[in-house]
């Protein structure tokens, strides 16, 4: 086993990706930390997980509508949750057409209305590939899986706690290693928009310029 750093050993191109994901613009009602990336995917990895809380909500949008919050969520429940993951094998792998790939796991709770739409499913794809043109995050070879996840309570809870939520599992891969930023930002616009925000960021933030150990 070698004795050299293992800081060394990591590739420029993931090094330098890193460093473009840590000056990528997030929307701030956003927040991000890091946690263990895979280890059986890929080489390199990392992983980000993001939630939207309930206080981090504006109660009026840009042109003055009212959001309407989502019953049945207990205090501290995330309005939305999200995972990023980086991808990244020196060698490329033959599905992803590419060194890099984006893995991305989005989840909210839906109001019943919406939750009953039968586009919705199409309409949180569409999220996905609006975000994705709005931050410029040119890619290829995407896919993925949007559900709707109904859940009913019976017995003594019978119609309590009975609600909807959405859930994305989505993957795709970057067509410039140097620009991984903007695919950060497309995903955290996202989360948002899962969450029922205004689709245009209202703020933003840098992530930390250093990572978690």
């Amino acid at each position: 086993m070698s004795n050299e750093p293992a800081a060394s050993r990591i590739p420029t191109a993931f090094s330098e990706a890193l460093g473009e994901l840590s000056r990528a613009d997030v929307r701030k009602e956003l927040k991000i930390t890091e946690i263990p990336a895979p280890a059986r995917l890929a080489p390199f990895a990392l992983a980000l997980s993001g939630d939207v809380l309930e206080n981090s909500l504006p109660s009026h949008g840009q042109h003055g509508q009212e959001f309407s919050r989502t019953p049945f969520l207990l205090p501290g429940t995330p309005l939305a949750t999200g995972r990023f993951i980086l991808l990244f094998d020196p060698a490329g792998q033959e599905l992803w057409c590419g060194k890099f790939r984006v893995v991305t796991y989005i989840r909210a709770r839906l109001d019943h209305e919406m939750g009953q739409d039968s586009m919705l499913a199409s309409v949180a794809w569409s999220w996905l590939e609006e975000a994705l043109a709005e931050r410029h995050a040119a890619h290829h070879s995407a896919g993925g899986t949007a559900t709707r996840v109904i859940s009913e309570s019976f017995g003594e809870l019978q119609g309590e706690h009975d609600h909807i939520d959405i859930e994305l599992r989505a993957s795709w891969t970057p067509e410039d290693g140097e620009a991984l930023g903007s695919h950060l930002s497309a995903w955290a616009d996202m989360v948002c928009t899962f969450a029922g925000m205004p689709p245009l960021p209202e703020g933003v933030q840098q992530l930390p310029h250093h990572r978690m150990s």
